[in-house]
């Protein structure tokens, strides 16, 4: 049993270029482009192992792609469990327009999934789950709205603690199911509570109305500000270190790799927290959809604790 499992059930291949200048019609020369793993389940694994963590991750992979992403992870020190899928794993484009400094994100919305394909993909998890399981990124067309609000009872049942990073309904649904901690950025803690949220003052009273069905921590990601940790014994915001902005992709990704890793280590959740924004301010250092280095998220943990 790997400490960390995650699942993926919409993976990608992200492939990042730059251009000078994007406008509509012209035909852009782009750089050579960059492909890598994707999907956010898999850029939570590919961080976390980066970090030292013990870590497996989950994904349905189907045709060209799906091989493609298949061989790109072959090329990381990391455990994967494909789950075979009869649809394309999709592809996503970052382009930055250095004219600008402007990042341009595309992103497709993937096969849908069948109910063996995902039940194939819950089952590995039960499978492999150790300490933490991690459920992150958007669903496939069709997969109903409660599929992460399942691998949270399922994990419940099986006392492991569970981790979802994911939008709307499905987030909604697995709060409901009591997942262990959530990571909703502003606009997504704004969507679940219903209202607009104006200071930290308002921000905090949002995340403790989340905590009333059984999760235990709601970390609230702030961009530049840091992160708010919520939980019934109270608050604490960890201000992000300053850091020059390469590329956004994956910070949130690297978040979560911090978090979870910490975790696994056995520390409280107000240090995991400091680690989680350390390694998302190391992904922002880094170009197109690379995530955090760990040389950069030690150095950045350094200065949060100082």
């Amino acid at each position: 049993m790997a400490g960390i499992v995650t699942l993926t059930l919409n993976p990608s291949v992200d492939l990042a270029v730059s251009t000078e200048r994007v406008a509509p019609e012209d035909k852009l020369r782009c750089s050579a482009p960059q492909r890598d793993p994707g999907g956010g389940g898999v850029n939570v694994a590919r961080a976390a192992s980066r970090l030292g963590a013990d870590v497996r991750a989950v994904l349905p992979t189907g045709g060209p792609a799906g091989e493609q992403l298949r061989q790109l992870l072959a090329g990381e020190d990391l455990p994967v469990t494909t789950i075979d899928l009869a649809g394309e794993t999709r592809e996503s484009w970052t382009v930055d327009e250095t004219s600008s400094d402007d990042q341009y994100r595309f992103v497709l919305p993937g096969p849908s999934l069948s109910d063996e394909e995902l039940a194939a993909c819950l089952a590995a998890v039960d499978e492999h789950a150790g300490t933490v399981v991690v459920g992150s990124g958007s669903l496939p067309p069709g997969v109903a709205d409660d599929t992460w609000a399942r691998l949270v009872r399922s994990c419940a049942d099986a006392g492991v603690r569970t981790i979802v990073d994911t939008s709307g309904p499905p987030l909604r649904d697995a709060v409901e199911a009591g997942v262990w901690l959530i990571k909703p950025n502003l606009r997504e803690l704004a969507d679940l509570v219903g209202r607009d949220l104006e200071d930290d003052s308002a921000v905090r009273a949002a995340a403790e109305e989340l905590l009333d069905g059984g999760t235990e921590a709601v970390v609230v990601s702030m961009g530049a500000a840091g992160a708010m940790l919520v939980t019934a014994a109270g608050a604490t915001h960890v201000r992000s270190p300053t850091v020059p902005i390469r590329s956004r992709v994956g910070a949130g990704d690297s978040a979560v790799a911090g978090i979870a890793s910490s975790l696994l280590r056995g520390d409280d959740l107000a240090t995991a927290v400091r680690w989680g924004v350390a390694a998302g301010a190391a992904a922002v250092l880094t170009e197109g959809s690379e995530l955090c280095r760990r040389e950069d998220t030690e150095r950045l943990f350094a200065e949060l604790t100082d």
